[in-house]
């Protein structure tokens, strides 16, 4: 299951053996894609995605303030997401350093210092992340629909703090829904809300 972290989950790995690797259509990615995104906001949002070779390209240019990165096929699992625009920067810094080879915490050090230094732009106003991710056996291989899919929220606010958001740094025992606040005072600073996740039928 590829349900990641949401800040790094929209970080783009390597491909290996390509030759085994099922690319889905454009509109099918596309379709998949959106899925992240609130419904108001799909038809023109920009959709990054893959072509033949399994190079992320732009599959769509959209004229709102959302980037939609689809299902990465080399990958198990379905996960894709939606964010704003100016978060574009710092997610594609993301990919670049997982394609090199870094570890999680090179990625968020070589950001952190990057940020500070003034060379990766960070937005100036809290901005939004959507993930939504599926199980395998849920994604009709055929027609790409997905059921019985998690969708989170995400608000960045670099640099924000507990006492600068009022909002706990952990998830609230109480209450999984309650937002936390996660990477305090650092450039990836972000809000993070889960919702409960449906059961399945049979309570499973």
């Amino acid at each position: 299951m590829k349900f990641t972290f949401a800040l790094f989950v929209l970080f783009l790995c390597g491909y290996n053996a390509q030759a085994q690797i099922t690319v889905p259509s454009t509109d099918r990615q596309i379709k998949g894609a959106v899925l992240a995104a609130p419904v108001d906001q799909r038809a023109a949002a920009t959709v990054l995605g893959y072509n033949q070779k399994g190079e992320l390209v732009t599959l769509r240019k959209g004229s709102n303030e959302l980037v939609c990165l689809a299902d990465d096929p080399s990958q198990e699992g379905f996960s894709v997401s939606c964010y704003h625009r100016d978060l574009e920067p710092f997610m594609a810094r993301g990919r670049e350093l997982r394609k090199a080879g870094k570890s999680t915490k090179e990625i968020f050090d070589t950001r952190e210092k990057e940020a500070k230094s003034g060379t990766l732009k960070m937005p100036k106003q809290p901005t939004s992340l959507f993930v939504y991710a599926a199980m395998d056996e849920d994604v009709d291989k055929a027609t790409g629909e997905v059921k019985n899919g998690y969708l989170r929220y995400v608000v960045y606010i670099p640099y924000a703090t507990a006492e600068s958001t009022g909002l706990p740094l952990k998830p609230d025992e109480g209450s999984v829904a309650m937002p936390w606040l996660m990477h305090p005072g650092t450039h990836g600073a972000h809000i993070m809300i889960s919702p409960p996740r449906e059961k399945k039928e049979g309570g499973k």
